[in-house]
């Protein structure tokens, strides 16, 4: 795509070395729209495959009025907080109570510039590619503490740093888990970790993936994502019974939008991350020998994503909210050292002659 704008621009337009930087520029922007467009549309029907699904579990029918089987319900509560007035506390500080849902946001959307979906599907390859998501992805903290001091709300500002505490603490754990991954892989680049999966001693099959061989890190990485994304049982900074609805209480309209936003990005997010580290990828669960169906490719990164998703919610739908300090127990306490322990284990095992990764 990059070299045929490149061409359109310098050689059939005759702009020479002007058309070469502008069609690089309009293809990267060509790129990022293909991204987003169906980022946002994902956003949109995972609300309503989210009540959907947890409708099913409690024995309720979920959306079923707005279009066939309600299906327009996701384009109806858009319309409606686009069109509700974005209301704002008289003694709040204005700038930085519109700056929080865009530092929440912007994180979300930059981090999907390294994820690939195939080896062919990628706007970005970058070597570092897990730490540029690692990095990016603790900018949401900002957005989230910002929003909730410059809503100058007790609620609003109780909320910010139980978000800002928990998923900081998580981080640790996550990051933990995912070093074992780069250990094993030798690299922080997604294509060599997938293709890390694709030999082994299961043939390249579903057992040579990382999610059998470092199982309990696979374990330690579920819980700590749940609860770096701020989702049930870990949702305790917008926790309804206690404090209203933790940082953005202040918030509606499109500003409340842009929290909602981010939130479901940062799902599909981790959803990819868990695909590539843990689940092989764009890889086929079956065999190459089956034609088309053991092929790799984007499709089967979409299902792995899907699979994850289903995941969230059935975790909504079934279990209670912790409470605070149980949730810091079990992050700090548990999560945490486990982690540091199976680095150190699995680094024991490498150097050892009953090694995997050879």
């Amino acid at each position: 795509m990059q070299e045929w704008f490149q061409s359109l621009f310098a050689v059939t337009l005759g702009w020479g070395d002007i058309g070469l930087s502008v069609g690089l520029v309009v293809s990267v922007i060509l790129k990022i729209v293909i991204i987003l467009i169906p980022l946002i549309l994902t956003v949109a029907y995972l609300t309503y495959f989210e009540r959907k699904v947890i409708g099913f579990m409690q024995l309720r029918v979920g959306p079923n009025v707005t279009g066939p089987w309600g299906l327009i319900q996701p384009f109806a509560d858009v319309f409606k907080l686009l069109f509700k007035e974005v209301t704002r506390p008289k003694l709040s500080n204005k700038a930085l109570f519109y700056i929080g849902p865009m530092l929440s946001l912007a994180p979300a959307f930059a981090a999907w510039a390294v994820i690939p979906f195939s080896e062919e599907w990628v706007l970005t390859h970058v070597n570092a590619g897990l730490l540029f998501i690692l990095m990016i992805t603790s900018l949401s903290v900002y957005g989230v503490i910002i929003a909730g001091w410059a809503s100058n709300s007790k609620y609003s500002f109780l909320g910010a740093m139980r978000s800002s505490a928990q998923t900081i603490s998580y981080e640790i754990a996550m990051s933990a888990a995912l070093v074992c991954v780069v250990m094993v892989s030798g690299s922080m680049n997604f294509a060599d970790i997938v293709a890390a999966q694709a030999t082994g001693i299961a043939g390249g099959s579903v057992l040579s993936w990382n999610w059998l061989a470092l199982f309990p890190v696979f374990i330690v990485y579920l819980i700590s994502a749940v609860a770096e994304t701020n989702r049930a049982p870990f949702d305790v900074a917008e926790g309804e019974s206690e404090i209203v609805a933790g940082f953005h209480v202040e918030y509606s309209g499109f500003a409340f939008a842009l929290f909602f936003l981010a939130e479901y990005i940062f799902m599909i997010l981790i959803a990819a991350l868990t695909a590539l580290m843990f689940l092989g990828g764009w890889l086929s669960p079956f065999p190459q020998s089956w034609g088309w169906v053991g092929t790799p490719s984007a499709f089967w990164m979409f299902a792995k994503m899907a699979f994850v998703l289903y995941g969230y919610l059935w975790i909504r739908a079934t279990f209670p909210r912790y409470r605070y300090d149980q949730i810091m127990r079990l992050g700090w306490k548990v999560l945490i050292p486990i982690g540091f322990l199976c680095i150190v284990l699995l680094g024991g095992w490498m150097i050892s002659p009953l090694s995997l990764w050879k």
